[in-house]
């Protein structure tokens, strides 16, 4: 039987933009815009945090004599992607790309749907100091506002990789995400200033994460984000 040990994908937000530059919770929607964030988590062998914040996942060992087969599986061998990530896959044989893009996904909806529901102490586990303080003034203001926010995630309808770059020994991957989300707000007298509570709205974002490949602990960052046109 192909053993599995587990490892914590916990991305790690990195404050590439200032609050008032953040653009929407959830990048560019069909129809409606939201309040931004710029978030991700951190990679740990052994998470601190209490369980609840912890996305663990098998890092399985698929293909033990083609080190390429899950990269060739989803990207063209011909493609300057799938060349790319085996440059990726070289400096860090750690790194599967399946089981990458599975945390990227749960982190996007821990992260995602603790914004909108205004849970401080998950952003607080999961956020840098400096974007969880942006986090927490705009649901502070949302407070003070007297605002409500009613969301549910729908799901992830894709999520893939869009590029990845070897930049000396920094390891950038690049995904984009489609997702869909049904979501309003609702001013103190419960009028609806934003959204929809019974339409489903189509997300798309595109995330970048890096890493130093030197590093023993695979710690990656959240170093750019951005709504896919």
């Amino acid at each position: 039987m192909e053993s599995s040990n587990l490892v914590t994908l916990i991305f790690v937000v990195a404050a590439v933009f200032v609050f008032m530059q953040l653009r929407s919770v959830l990048g560019k929607r069909t129809g409606h815009e939201r309040p931004p964030f710029d978030p991700s988590r951190k990679q740990q062998e052994a998470p601190e945090n209490d369980g609840d914040n912890v996305i663990t996942l098998p890092n399985r060992k698929d293909g033990v004599n083609d080190p390429y087969k899950q990269i060739d599986e989803i990207a063209d061998t011909s493609s300057a992607l799938n060349k790319n990530l085996r440059k990726i896959k070289d400096a860090a044989p750690a790194f599967e790309p399946k089981e990458f893009l599975k945390g990227a996904g749960m982190a996007y909806e821990m992260i995602v749907m603790s914004f909108a529901d205004g849970d401080k102490k998950t952003l607080k586990n999961l956020l840098s100091k400096e974007v969880y303080d942006g986090f927490a003034a705009a649901l502070d203001d949302r407070a003070k506002a007297g605002e409500t926010v009613q969301s549910n995630f729908v799901g992830i309808e894709k999520i893939e990789f869009s590029d990845a770059e070897l930049r000396g020994h920094d390891a950038h991957l690049t995904v984009s995400v489609v997702s869909q989300m049904i979501s309003s707000t609702r001013d103190k007298a419960g009028e609806i200033i934003d959204g929809d509570p019974e339409a489903v709205v189509e997300v798309k974002d595109i995330w970048t994460f890096a890493r130093d490949t030197r590093q023993k602990d695979p710690n990656w960052k959240l170093v750019a984000t951005e709504a896919e046109d």
